[in-house]
């Protein structure tokens, strides 16, 4: 409920409005355009890295490696 009262609409338009002054009119469709080519890579990430868990093998009991046990 706090957070839906922070951002709200009137904050939104304030962010909107201070990225106009601080960046200019023609930088924002660049950032915009970057932000998206950004989130695609990472998309396209997480899935090559998906598929690539899924085709390893996996470790089984005979594989894993186990402390040496010691006499005490």
């Amino acid at each position: 409920m706090f957070l839906g009262e922070i951002f709200g609409p009137d904050l939104l338009i304030v962010v909107i409005v201070v990225a106009v002054l601080i960046f200019g009119g023609a930088a924002i469709p660049k950032l915009a355009r970057n932000l998206g080519q950004a989130k695609n890579e990472f998309e396209k990430g997480m899935k090559t890295s998906k598929t690539t868990d899924e085709t390893s093998p996996k470790a089984t009991n005979e594989t894993e490696t186990k402390a040496p046990e010691t006499d005490k």
